[in-house]
């Protein structure tokens, strides 16, 4: 079989040596001697001295099996005792450790094939190991996936436990909580350290001492119980308890423990005790970074022994290996040349291959185990990568890969690579963080090095690295919980924080002058701050490395490329987690998400502007946008998602004309009526059917082991792509030009049948752009496939990342509070009485808690600053929101084909505007940004005339628009955006805002003609609510109220409108008015039950939700009220001018309704002025003055401009017409 391997092919038949007399031929290939001096110089032991030349046996290819057996030889009690491994004294049960799934359980849990990943799936679940301890020293490691509520430790058989008492609850069970950093039996003590997502816990047992300890990462917590119960009938199991969603993974010893405690001194143990305890490069990198601590601990085994005699034939292998690449043969010279392993080449002499394929012969079998992979091979690989750089580490790297694909079998090198990548994973997610970060780099170079080889890069992109792995944490730089043990005190050993930050950007901030001492420490932490950005920034181009690697679309050599390979596990990662939304075990995490968002952003645009600088016609990365015939032609699969326009399938129906005339696209009906069928067969699934599936086991109690979370494992695409295989569209490719009248029947492919032609087209073919409006252009953008990318992008953002971004912020809102608490302390501690020492002492002491938590938050803010909301990051989001716009804006174009765009850009249009509003200051403010005005009109102009956009059907995504508008005339810069904006549009926008309220959400409508109106209207200024400066002073200090900026421009186009016509009055306003008498009669009703509920003599509460009801329906009361006040001030003569039939009755309904709310208000000592003396939480809002001034307001706009003031019914707009109170 010959090799598929880079460089030189060579047949592997050449090199299985099966016959003597094939022997005997080769010998000859070289000097007798100088072979026997290359065999010699391979072959010699590592642990033994190099013997004389002359004493020593003729070394030929004949003896050399029987030499390397020998080399080979592990002492017979090692062979017994690693045969023998269930029977070491001290210890009961199978010799692979694993967890017991079948009777070791409480409650729900799932448990990953291998045995040894669990996560919670019930309230407070509880597994243990199938193998227990009763004398000795024992240890074991967990690797914390969630930083969640955990218990974890040892119990006895004897424990019995259930959903609300798990390990540590009960006698003889004990365990380290470091959630809540404190340590369980019976009852429970302060102890440790707090873990976080990526540390690794070694639980340690000595059963001849009786004591019970814990380390973190490696460093010793310090012994946590002693006087174990010992004797007869007491063993202990490893154990853990961990709530709903917690994941965990354990290591026995199936793989080299992180931390091994097994070295009774440095450097007392030889070559052959270190290979059989496992000791490699990476495990001194650990001990190193834990410290001395560490070193403390000794003696301890773990409960799975290693193969040690395995070991120590893999480690003496490797170095005959290493041996080859640092020797070449001269035959000319007839000597050995000793050579860097960086310039060793396979030139192809049968003497080198004949060695190597001895050496493999018997090293193949070996690396295919997952302990010898990583104690031999990763440690191998990781000291070419940290002796040399980069361009010698990846050559070394891809000579050794291709020398294991030439020769091993294909399925050995697949299962030693996937093993390889498995361990590369696990490193990186499970390394402490160190000042710069190098065990995160060598890592990942490694990686990068062996994903520079296109065909080990092949079969990982197509078998591993979204099948098997968590991929996506190599994008991943996680935040250290303990700053001081990553070194940010060193890093940035000055710290700093506002006085005020504020969400809203440079609108709202307040400017306050900086003291000296201020200004220097500010400047020392920026210059702390731009250090650790620096290292983080390392990090991230080596991630960006492994995506440019990834979506290399020019190795399409003999296959298929490797971007189209990536293309197809990366749809299947986002419908994964786009159907998994809600079910933690398939969703990718958030803040993984947000990593990897930034780094395909950045590979993306690389190889997009690469495209355009050997393409003119192309376009720039800057202007990129998603042309709308993507979302309606088939070839991109967007699952169930909710498109504008609602079903895929009714689209379809509805919308097949527009399709022929405008993109030259048929429907079939044949086709369209199948999988309409097809979609109510799924609806109407039988119970039965739905039943059969594996959460069946789940449901019946127990463990369940899954192969992997499923967005691992990449299952069958279910609902969505049994839909879009009988799609409505069916899809032939043309191979002639076609002409403007031809129509193109397209076939819709799932992400697995698809080729590079089908999504870059050809000749004749437009590719993923086929159906092409006429108001596109007809030149490319880019590369197809570098448009799916893009549009895979925006939907990661949708699915988490803006969430996260959000989350994320608490770090800020923390650093925000405790610097508050510390400000008031400060005073108090000026005005405190210097003889109240007590009260000083305890302010003293506070202000010490205070600082020293606030040192601790601005360094964690530093790392999350420059990780998630750098000034890079926040142009990426920007990129994203300036994409999306584009897209809506070209989809627009399409008329009614508008609503075949999935709802999610309009979302993430929404969104993304919201977070670098509100998310990355006040370190960075959007206004910087570039083109910053153009954005903002541009998404006003999407906002305006797409909330009342009827080709958008969808309830949630007309409310989000409806939201953002509403949010967006809040402030100024936004405001003034939107008055920018076409006249046409602006005219439109606030049409749609008078229509009638009845049957359309008309809450948020009324918000934004209040926000219009707010700043003019009588009493209407405030920014804080006035009634709660009295009664709540403290209140006073917090912003409840954004400051009023009201827009004339939009005024005045409201009064146009109102005097359009004869209708549009009348109906606006009757509509206002019947949701006024609702909404006020609503609350009067509520504030009687709660007036009710207050009187009886029993306690009780009255509900939350309830109190939060009347207050909004109070409220949506004034807001009315408001309205009514700006449209008798902008229009009187609606009301006052007799002439107008309708004038009259609408008169008459005004003020019925004014009588109504001042009787209810007014009356001294009735039940509106009971419920305010209340004071109820929740209620703070309900209060005399907002409700007064508003009535007041329309009252007095109504005596201006009535007959009695002389006025003629007209209204003229002055610029003096606001009222202040």
């Amino acid at each position: 079989m010959a090799s598929k391997g880079t460089g030189t092919a060579f047949s592997r038949k050449s090199y299985r040596l099966t016959s003597d007399a094939e022997k005997s031929r080769v010998t000859g290939i070289v000097h007798e001697k100088l072979l026997d001096d290359y065999l010699h110089r391979i072959f010699s032991s590592t642990d033994r001295a190099p013997t004389a030349a002359t004493s020593r046996k003729l070394l030929n290819f004949q003896n050399l099996p029987e030499h390397l057996d020998q080399l080979l030889h592990v002492d017979e009690e090692a062979e017994e005792e690693e045969e023998s491994q269930g029977q070491v004294e001290g210890r009961l049960g199978p010799s692979t450790v694993v967890l017991d799934h079948t009777g070791g359980f409480e409650g729900l849990l799932l448990v990953d094939d291998d045995l040894l990943g669990v996560i919670g799936h019930s309230n407070f679940g509880t597994i243990r190991s199938t193998t227990c301890v009763y004398k000795g020293k024992w240890i074991y490691e967990v690797l914390i996936s969630s930083q969640g509520l955990m218990q974890i430790g040892w119990c006895t058989i004897n424990c019995r436990f259930n959903q609300e008492e798990g390990v540590g609850d009960t006698h003889n069970s004990y365990a380290y909580d470091g959630n809540r950093v404190r340590k369980w039996n019976v009852t429970t003590t302060n102890y440790g350290k707090a873990w976080a997502a990526g540390d690794i816990v070694s639980c340690l047992i000595d059963l001849d001492e009786g004591t019970l300890s814990f380390c973190l990462n490696g460093v010793s917590l310090g012994t946590a119980f002693e006087n174990l119960s010992r004797g007869l009938g007491m063993a202990y199991f490893p154990a853990i308890s961990l709530s709903f969603k917690e994941s965990v993974a354990f290591n026995f010893g199936s793989r080299p423990l992180r931390y091994p405690f097994v070295k009774k001194a440095v450097g007392c143990l030889d070559a052959l005790e270190e290979a059989r305890m496992g000791v490699s490069l990476l495990q001194e990198l650990c001990r190193l970074v834990a410290g001395p601590a560490a070193v403390k601990m000794v003696g301890y085994r773990p409960l799975q022994d290693p193969p040690s005699a395995d070991l120590v034939r893999a480690q003496e292998l490797l170095g005959c290996f290493q041996a080859v690449l640092s020797v070449e043969l001269d035959p000319m010279e007839g000597r050995l040349v000793e050579k860097e392993s960086s310039e060793w080449q396979l030139q192809g002499q049968p003497t080198v291959l004949l060695t190597l394929a001895h050496i493999f012969h018997r090293f193949a079998p070996l690396l295919r185990k997952v302990y010898l992979v990583e104690a031999v091979l990763v440690s191998f690989l990781l000291g070419v990568v940290e002796a040399g750089t980069p361009t010698q580490a990846q050559s070394v790297v891809h000579q050794v890969l291709d020398l294991l694909w030439l020769f091993m079998e294909d399925y050995e090198v697949q299962d030693c690579l996937k093993q390889l990548m498995m361990s590369l994973l696990r490193l990186y997610r499970f390394s402490p963080i160190v000042p710069d970060l190098g065990l995160q780099i060598h890592y990942l170079r490694l990686t990068i090095a062996i994903l520079s080889h296109e065909k080990s890069r092949k079969f990982l992109l197509s078998h591993v690295l979204f099948d098997v792995l968590r991929s996506v944490v190599f994008f991943y730089i996680k935040s250290p919980l303990r700053v001081e043990e990553a070194g940010l005190q060193e890093l940035i050993p000055t710290t700093w924080w506002p006085h005020r930050s504020s969400r809203e950007g440079k609108e709202s901030k307040e400017v306050k002058d900086e003291t000296s001492e201020e200004r220097l420490r500010r400047r020392a932490y920026e210059r702390g701050c731009q250090r650790l950005k620096k290292r983080i920034e390392v990090v991230e181009e080596l991630q960006v490395q492994i995506l440019k690697l990834l979506l290399n679309n020019q190795d399409d050599n003999g296959g298929e490329a490797s971007r189209y390979i990536f293309l197809t596990k990366f749809r299947k990662f986002l419908q994964e987690n786009a159907s998994g939304r809600g079910n933690m075990p398939m969703l990718c995490p958030p803040e993984y998400m947000v990593c990897f968002l930034h780094r395909l952003i950045s590979a993306l645009r690389y190889y997009w502007d690469e495209y355009k600088a050997s393409n003119p016609y192309a376009t720039f990365s800057e202007e990129a946008y998603i042309p709308p015939q993507v979302f309606y032609n088939g070839k991109v699969d967007y699952f169930d998602l909710q498109r504008l326009g609602g079903l895929l399938s009714h689209l379809r129906k509805t919308l097949k004309d527009d399709l022929a005339s405008k993109a030259n696209i048929l429907i079939d009906p044949l086709e369209l009526q199948a999988a309409t069928m097809d979609d109510l067969d799924e609806d109407e699934e039988p119970a039965p059917a739905a039943a059969q599936r594996p959460m069946q086991a789940l449901a019946m109690g127990g463990t369940l082991p899954l192969p992997r979370p499923s967005w691992l494992s990449s299952p069958t695409l279910g609902r969505a792509n049994r839909f879009l295989s009988t799609a409505a569209v069916s899809l032939m490719t043309p191979r002639r030009p076609l002409s403007t009248s031809e129509k193109v029947k397209v076939r819709t492919l799932s992400v697995e049948q698809r080729t590079r032609e089908d999504v870059e087209g050809s000749q004749w073919n437009e590719g993923l752009l086929v159906g092409r409006p006429p108001e596109e252009p007809e030149q490319p953008l880019t590369e197809n496939s570098l448009l799916e990318v893009l549009d895979g992008a925006i939907m990661m953002y949708n699915l988490s990342v803006h969430q996260q971004l959000g989350k994320m912020v608490g770090v800020s809102d923390d650093v925000n509070e405790y610097a508050m608490a510390l400000r008031d302390t400060e005073d108090k501690l000026r005005r405190c009485p210097k003889r109240r020492k007590d009260i000083l002492a305890e302010l003293t002491k506070s202000q010490k808690v205070f600082s020293e938590k606030l040192d601790h938050l601005s360094r964690r803010l530093a790392w999350v600053h420059a990780t998630v909301y750098s000034q890079e990051k926040m142009q990426d989001i920007y990129w994203l929101l300036r994409v999306c716009l584009r897209t809506i804006e070209h989809g627009d174009r399409t008329g009614p084909l508008f609503a075949f765009m999935p709802e999610f850009y309009l979302s993430v249009a929404i969104n993304s505007y919201s977070a670098l509003k509100n998310y990355f200051g006040p370190v960075h403010s959007m206004e910087e940004l570039p083109g910053y005005e153009e954005t903002l009109t541009r998404l006003a102009a999407i906002l305006a005339k797409h909330f009342a956009d009827t080709r958008i059907v969808g309830t949630d995504i007309r409310d989000s628009l409806m939201q953002a508008l509403a949010s967006y005339v809040c402030y100024p810069n936004s405001l003034r955006a939107v008055e920018r904006i076409p006249e046409e549009q602006r005219i439109a926008m606030v049409r749609s805002l008078l229509a009638p309220y009845e049957q359309r959400p008309w809450a948020q409508t009324n918000w934004i003609l209040v926000r219009l109106w707010r700043g003019c209207g009588f009493g209407y200024r405030y920014t804080r609510l006035p009634h709660l400066l009295k009664t709540k002073p403290e209140d006073a200090n917090l912003p409840s109220l954004q400051k009023p900026c009201p827009s004339t421009l939009l005024q005045q186009h409201m009064a146009d409108l109102l005097r359009e016509g004869p209708d549009v009055a009348p109906s606006f306003l009757n509509s206002v008015l019947n949701q006024l008498n609702w909404a006020f009669s609503e609350f009067i009703g509520m504030i009687q039950e709660i007036q009710q509920a207050a009187e009886r003599l029993e306690r009780n509460f009255v509900d939350s939700r309830q109190l939060k009801v009347c207050a909004t329906c109070f409220d949506l009361s004034v807001s009315l009220l408001r309205v009514l006040e700006m449209t008798i001030t902008l229009v009187p003569e609606i009301f006052l001018d007799w002439a107008q039939p309708t004038s009259e009755m609408l008169l008459r309904r005004l003020a019925q309704l004014l009588n109504q709310v001042l009787n209810r208000v007014t009356a001294e000592r009735n039940l509106f002025d009971r419920v305010v003396t209340l004071r109820l939480p929740g209620l703070e809002s309900v209060d005399h003055y907002p409700i007064l001034v508003a009535v007041t307001g329309i009252l007095v706009r109504l005596l201006v401009h009535g007959p009695a003031s002389g006025g003629s019914g007209e209204m003229h707009m002055k610029p003096g017409h606001c009222f202040s109170h």
